[in-house]
C-alpha cells in the first residue's frame, strides 16, 4: 500500500473511532439537545450565506441565485428535522399494555421503540453543493435519528465542503457535543471509500451518485462479515409520457416547459426527464417539433467538473452515432460541435454544453439497450409510441425511476389507469402535472424508487421520512419505567402512556 492509501485509512480510522465514541451519548441525547444542533447548524449557514456561496458559485458554476436558492433548502430542512425532532418522531413508542392470562389473549407489557443505528458515512452528491452535501438531507435526517455522521465530501466542490465543515464543528463545539457527531474526510481513492464503507465502526451509507460508483460501494457494504444498510441513490431517466389528450390546448407552452427541464442546471438533476413518450399523429409531430425548437434555444450553464463534461459529450456522441436514434437538433459544427458554447454568451454562461434531443421508435428502444441509459447532462431522448400497451413496454424496459410523469390523464380511463400503474409500478413518484425537476421537502415526499434508481426502494433521501432510514425498531417487554423514559427524548411518560399506544 502507497503512502496515500496509508494516510487515507489513517484518517477513516480517526473519523470512525471519533464518530464510534460519539454514538452512545448521541442516541440518548434529548429532543431539546438535538433540536439545537440542527437549528444552530441552519442558523450558521444563513450567518455566512454570501461568503459560501461566492465560493460554490467559483467552484461549480451553477450561479448565484441557484445557489441561493439550495443554501436557503438547506437550512429550511435542517430547521424541518429540528421539528420533527422537537415532536418526538425519532423517539416514538408503541406500548401494547399486559394482559393477565395465557397465551394467545393473554401476554406481557411490550414497547415498541427505535433505536439509532449508530455513525453513518454519507457520501456528498457533486450536483447538489448543499443541499445534498456536509448539511444536506442526508446529514440532517441522521442527526435527527441519533446518528453521528462522516461525511465523506464531493472533489467537485472540495472547498465550499471545508468551508461548511468548519463552520459546522464550530457549531458543535461551542453546543458542548463531542466532535465526533460531525467529521469529514475528503480528497480519498476509490480504495479508501470502500474502506470507509467497510468500516467495522460505521452502521450505515447515504450515497448519492453514479450507477457504477454506487453500485462498487454497495456491493463493498454487502461484502461485509457483517453487512450494512445501504441508501443509494444511483441515478435515474425519469421518462415523461405526453398522452394525446396533453396536446388538446396546444403544444407549445408544454414544449417550451419541458424545454426547460431538460436543460435546468445544465441538466445535471437527478429528476432530469431524459425519456419522453410521445404518441404518433399529427399533434405528437407538432410537439416534437415545438420541443425540438425550444431546447435547440436554451443556453446551459457550464457543467460542474469537467470530467461530467466529457462523459456527457461522449453520451450524447454515442446517441448521436447510434443507428436507431435521429438527432432532432444539429449543433453549429455538427456533431463534433456539441461543446460549441465554449465562447461566452449574452447570459454571461461559459463553457455550457449544447442541449441535445433524440428521437426513436419504440421497437427500436426495446431492442437497443444503449438508447435507455442515462446521460447526465441537457439531454433527452424522445420516443415515438403507438398504443397504451407500447408506452407500458417502454417503462417496463427502463426499469426503475425516481420519477414518471404521465400528461393528460385526467380521464379514468382503462389506457390511463393501466399507464398510472405501470409509472406506480417502477417510480418512487409519480407526476400528473409540471415537471419532475424541484423536489420539495415535505412529509408525503417520497425521493426513491426501484432498481437502479436506488438500492433501498422502500425508503427516501428526500423530506421528512427520510429520518426512517437510520433507526430500527426495538420490542422491550416489561420494561422498567425509565428505560422507556430514557428513550422518550426527555418527554413526560408515564406507564402505559407513550407517544403511541395500540390496544
Amino acid at each position: 500500500m502507497n503512502r496515500d492509501g496509508q494516510d487515507d485509512r489513517k484518517r477513516i480510522d480517526e473519523a470512525a473511532t471519533l464518530a464510534h465514541a460519539a454514538a452512545p451519548r448521541w442516541a440518548r441525547s434529548t429532543r431539546i439537545v438535538r433540536a439545537r444542533l440542527l437549528e444552530g447548524l441552519a442558523s450558521a449557514l444563513e450567518a455566512n450565506a454570501a461568503h459560501l456561496v461566492e465560493i460554490a458559485d467559483e467552484e461549480t458554476g451553477l450561479g448565484t441565485a441557484r445557489l441561493n436558492g439550495e443554501l436557503a433548502r438547506t437550512a429550511f430542512q435542517l430547521r424541518g428535522f429540528a421539528n420533527e425532532v422537537n415532536h418526538g418522531v425519532p423517539y416514538r413508542t408503541v406500548d401494547d399494555h399486559a394482559v393477565a392470562g395465557a397465551p394467545p389473549a393473554g401476554r406481557p407489557r411490550l414497547t415498541r421503540v427505535t433505536a439509532p443505528l449508530g455513525p453513518v458515512a454519507m457520501f456528498s452528491a457533486s450536483n447538489f453543493p448543499f443541499a445534498f452535501s456536509v448539511l444536506g438531507g442526508d446529514t440532517a435526517s441522521a442527526l435527527a435519528a441519533g446518528c453521528p455522521v462522516i461525511v465523506k465530501a464531493h472533489s467537485g466542490h472540495a472547498r465550499l465542503s471545508q468551508s461548511v465543515y468548519r463552520i459546522a464543528a464550530d457549531v458543535v463545539v461551542e453546543q458542548g457535543l463531542p466532535p465526533g457527531l460531525l467529521t469529514m474526510i475528503d480528497r480519498t481513492s476509490r480504495e479508501a471509500n470502500a474502506y470507509l464503507v467497510q468500516h467495522p465502526r460505521v452502521a450505515a451509507v447515504a450515497f448519492t451518485g453514479s450507477y457504477q460508483g454506487g453500485v462498487a460501494l454497495w456491493r463493498a457494504a454487502n461484502e461485509r462479515a457483517r453487512p450494512i444498510p445501504f441508501y443509494g441513490e444511483l441515478g435515474s431517466t425519469n421518462p415523461l409520457i405526453v398522452l394525446p389528450a396533453a396536446l388538446i390546448d396546444g403544444a407549445s407552452e408544454k414544449a417550451q416547459t419541458l424545454a426547460a427541464s431538460i436543460a435546468s442546471g445544465s441538466g445535471q438533476f437527478c429528476t432530469q426527464p431524459g425519456i419522453i413518450c410521445v404518441f404518433d399523429g399529427a399533434a405528437g409531430d407538432d410537439f416534437v417539433g415545438k420541443l425540438a425548437a425550444a431546447v435547440r434555444a436554451q443556453r446551459p450553464h457550464r457543467m460542474l467538473t469537467e470530467g461530467i463534461r466529457q462523459a456527457y459529450e461522449a453520451g450524447a456522441r454515442t446517441l448521436a452515432a447510434h443507428g436507431g436514434a435521429r438527432a432532432l437538433i444539429e449543433p453549429a459544427g455538427g456533431m463534433d460541435g456539441m461543446d460549441g458554447m465554449d465562447e461566452t454568451d449574452d447570459t454571461g454562461n461559459r463553457g455550457g454544453p449544447a442541449a441535445q434531443l433524440f428521437e426513436t421508435d419504440t421497437p427500436t428502444f426495446l431492442a437497443e439497450p444503449a438508447l435507455r441509459e442515462e446521460v447526465f447532462g441537457p439531454a433527452s431522448v424522445v420516443v415515438r409510441v403507438k398504443s397504451a400497451d407500447q408506452v407500458l413496454a417502454v417503462l417496463d424496459a427502463v426499469g426503475g425511476s425516481l420519477t414518471v410523469t404521465v400528461w393528460g390523464a385526467s380521464e379514468a380511463t382503462d389506457d390511463n389507469r393501466r399507464i398510472v400503474d405501470g409509472a406506480e409500478r417502477i417510480a418512487g413518484r409519480v407526476l400528473f402535472a409540471g415537471v419532475p425537476t424541484g423536489v420539495a421537502v415535505t412529509h408525503a415526499q417520497h425521493h426513491g424508487g426501484p432498481w437502479p434508481a436506488s438500492t433501498a426502494p422502500q425508503t427516501t433521501s428526500v423530506g421528512y421520512a427520510a429520518i426512517e432510514r437510520f433507526l430500527r425498531p426495538v420490542a422491550l417487554q416489561d420494561a422498567p419505567d425509565w428505560a422507556i423514559a430514557e428513550r422518550s427524548g426527555g418527554a413526560d411518560v408515564a406507564h402505559g402512556q407513550t407517544a403511541q399506544r395500540t390496544a
